[in-house]
């Protein structure tokens, strides 16, 4: 009896290990490539899935895995076999590749490269390792890309070496069963005397503008300073003209109602004389020099009196006056 329970015990047992060898279970996006006595058999979908033991075996792949050092800093591991193959895009961070413009100027670029497994056959049996096979393409093709372009043009036009980059790669992997996404340079790094023949430049690109910009104020400045002086010049001259013009126009009304109170006065001096004897002209004479004579008197200091050359006139006035008065 004992023998009996000790084979059902081991046949219980092989058949326990048998099924666990025999359950795969595959995470989602990620498949296994499964062989039978060494040829393709079949590609396992996500979830569970039931081998024949010792007939059927997982087809390992070369892959590589970004992982973190003691110092916490990005570093890429060395490719490991694995017989999981991640359906998910995949980033590929690859060291700094020396590459040589058309203009014979060596610098280093750091490129990230995005790709995708799209079938896993072509992946596992196409090639023999699938990131070696992608990282030397993408150096290749990068030194090739550049070496056609010059350095300033390189600086200037990372989108244009990104896409040229991504489509001579997407075609070149696509027997692989990859597809390239996206390509993108992370830096470029000129040489350290092509940097500092840079950075001259580029002051001296400032400089250059600053100076522009400085002549270009001044220029305005002036320009303005004389504008403005010359609208001053015009407005001043605006101002006397109008003023001389204002200026006469008040003397002309102002003489002319001086003469015509004058011509009002004289009119009322006929109008008196008319039946009176005497003459209103020597009336008028006589006051006019006793006006003179008062001017001439005036002052402090004044000792001498003036007469005039013909005093007899003068006087005649005089006594003209006094006639018309005694009249």
């Amino acid at each position: 009896m004992e023998p009996l329970l000790m084979i059902v015990g081991l046949l219980a047992l092989f058949v326990i290990v048998f099924a666990i060898k025999g359950l795969k279970i595959i995470q989602q996006a990620e498949t296994m490539i499964v062989e039978r006595l060494g040829r393709f058999h079949r590609v396992l979908d996500s979830g569970i899935n039931i081998l024949w033991p010792f007939l059927d075996q997982p087809r390992q792949i070369h892959w590589r895995y970004v992982t973190q050092d003691n110092t916490g800093e990005r570093r890429v591991t060395i490719t490991k076999l694995t017989d999981r193959i991640d359906l998910r895009e995949t980033v590929y961070d690859f060291p700094r590749q020396n590459v040589i413009t058309r203009d014979n100027v060596t610098m280093e670029i750091d490129a990230l490269l995005y790709f995708q497994v799209t079938d896993a056959i072509k992946a596992v049996y196409e090639v023999a390792n699938l990131p070696q096979a992608i990282e030397k393409l993408t150096q290749t093709t990068l030194r090739n890309v550049v070496g056609e372009m010059d350095f300033d043009e390189c600086l200037a036009s990372r989108e244009v070496i990104n896409t040229k980059l991504r489509s001579i790669l997407d075609d070149a992997t696509d027997k692989w069963g990859v597809r390239v996404s996206r390509v993108e340079l992370q830096d470029i790094t000129p040489p350290a005397e092509v940097q500092e023949a840079m950075e001259k430049q580029m002051r001296a690109e400032r400089d250059r503008r600053a100076a522009i910009l400085k002549a270009e104020g001044e220029k305005r400045a002036a320009i303005l300073e004389a504008e403005g002086e010359k609208e001053a010049a015009i407005n001043r001259a605006e101002g006397e003209k109008r003023a001389t013009i204002l200026e006469a126009e008040g003397e002309a009304e102002a003489r002319y109602k001086i003469a015509s109170a004058e011509a009002m006065a004289i009119l009322k001096l006929v109008e008196a004389f008319k039946d009176r004897p005497g003459d209103p002209a020597n009336y008028l004479i006589a006051v006019r020099y006793i006006e003179a004579l008062k001017e001439m008197a005036e002052g402090k200091e004044n000792k001498i009196i003036y007469l005039p050359y013909e005093a007899s006139n003068f006087l005649g006035s005089i006594g003209g006056i006094r006639e018309m008065f005694k009249a």
